[in-house]
């Protein structure tokens, strides 16, 4: 399916997209008007954008349906200041309760039982429930348009961050398998990061990696290895060779049973590859590959 989105309406536009980029962190923003109002609101059109200066982008986008804009923007135009609260699954519900459309008055943390913790640096409180919590000054709101679903990038720069304890390791870095991240997707759909759905993927370094394309013909165009495991055996900086004290069990079976045929002993030494770099185990697999095209 080919959709044009000069087509559709407004709302559909919304739909596909929020569907489609997903997930997206949540920005949990407390806020103050010039009368000392405190507004607290969520926003998934937020990410980091900067670390040095570390810069943070949300978007209190314009309402769809009528064109109004959020207490959140009229907020931090006249005083723009911010707390980024981060969400966890443990206050998801809570979180989703103060996006209600509440008057203008209205205090969300009491409203969704959340505790106001005064900041150090800037007006808005912190959420005392969230376990990061980032100050920051509002140092540019650039509008994106004039109708409905235009969103208002505020852009603001990190002065301080609270890290609650518990999630963080020995180094006193955060542990990511000890704070379970929400996560928006479209409609009423979120995600929530868990030690479980968790894995690694080793980036490319300052040293080249060798690509897909250099792999021998045989393994680029496996039946058995996958696109991710042809990304894991090219991110190397120079081509494995054989290993003479190399051993694994399964590959000696493998010899012994099918070395008589070649395109069999091929299959399985791709099997025992593709499960030995399903547990991250490269160089094993790179041993395996390299046996069948010795032998």
């Amino acid at each position: 399916m080919q959709i044009n989105l000069n087509e559709l309406t407004p709302a559909d536009v919304q739909n596909y997209l929020q569907h489609a980029i997903a997930p997206r962190p949540i920005c949990f923003a407390s806020t103050i008007d010039a009368h000392g109002n405190v507004n607290l609101s969520p926003f998934s059109f937020f990410n980091l954008f900067s670390s040095n200066p570390p810069i943070l982008i949300f978007s209190p986008a314009r309402r769809v349906r009528d064109n109004t804009t959020k207490h959140t923007l009229q907020n931090v135009e006249q005083v723009p200041q911010v707390v980024i609260n981060m969400v966890d699954y443990d206050m998801v519900q809570q979180m989703s309760l103060a996006s209600c459309e509440f008057a203008k008055d209205t205090n969300e943390f009491i409203k969704a039982g959340f505790t106001e913790q005064k900041a150090t640096l800037v007006q808005p409180p912190m959420v005392l429930e969230s376990k990061i919590k980032l100050e920051c000054n509002v140092i540019e709101i650039k509008p994106l348009g004039t109708q409905g679903g235009a969103g208002n990038l505020v852009i603001c720069e990190v002065l301080c961050m609270h890290i609650a304890d518990s999630i963080l390791d020995e180094n006193k870095k955060i542990d990511q398998t000890k704070i379970q991240h929400v996560a928006r997707l479209g409609g009423d759909w979120y995600t929530k990061t868990t030690a479980d759905n968790l894995f690694k993927v080793t980036k490319p370094n300052v040293q080249l990696a060798i690509g897909i394309n250099a792999l021998p013909v045989s393994i680029r165009n496996s039946k058995i290895l996958t696109g991710n495991h042809l990304g894991q055996l090219a991110n190397v900086q120079d081509m494995p060779v054989v290993n003479p004290a190399f051993e694994n069990e399964k590959l000696q079976h493998i010899v012994q049973y099918y070395s008589l045929n070649p395109l069999e002993m091929e299959t399985e030494t791709h099997r025992l590859a593709a499960a030995l770099l399903n547990e991250n185990k490269i160089t094993d697999a790179w041993q395996v590959l390299l046996a069948n095209d010795v032998l």
